[in-house]
């Protein structure tokens, strides 16, 4: 009998369960552990998460506000693109009819200037005549004269 007490006595004190042990401090550590879940989800990270969602919320704010500017700002690229090219195209043309309108103006000078100096040319062409055959007709006398003078004093 004796024998069969030590078996008994082994038996007391073994423990149970082993590596998974069901005994009352399992539910007690989920217990904790849901509590602590709850605890650091309401502490923790729902502040996080409302300050995560507000950032997103900004950021979207922020990239709508980029976009719509963007948008306008391109709309008045454009706008100002076509002012600018149709103010070119305009001053292409004021250049051209300038251009035109001062070739025809030296044309008209170059004309007037050309038919002054004709004028002139024939004008001193003339007197140019005019005065050789005076100055001829008045070396004619003069020689007229002279010889006149020559033969009298040879004469006499």
């Amino acid at each position: 009998m004796f024998h069969n007490y030590n078996s008994i006595l082994i038996i007391g004190t073994e423990k149970t369960g082993g590596l998974f042990d069901f005994d009352g401090t399992l539910p007690v550590i989920v217990f904790q552990f849901v509590l602590f879940m709850f605890i650091l989800n309401f502490v923790l990270y729902t502040p996080l998460l409302d300050t995560i969602d507000e950032r997103n919320s900004y950021i979207k704010k922020s990239l709508d506000k980029a976009t719509s500017v963007l948008i306008k700002s391109n709309e008045l690229n454009k706008k100002y693109e076509k002012k600018t090219s149709k103010a070119r195209k305009a001053a292409k043309m004021d250049i051209l009819i300038y251009q035109k309108l001062y070739k025809d103006i030296l044309e008209e000078k170059m004309k007037s200037s050309q038919i002054f100096i004709d004028k002139f040319l024939v004008e001193t062409t003339e007197n140019f005549e005019n005065n050789k055959d005076n100055i001829l007709t008045s070396f004619d006398n003069e020689i007229d004269s002279l010889s006149n003078q020559i033969m009298t004093k040879i004469v006499t």
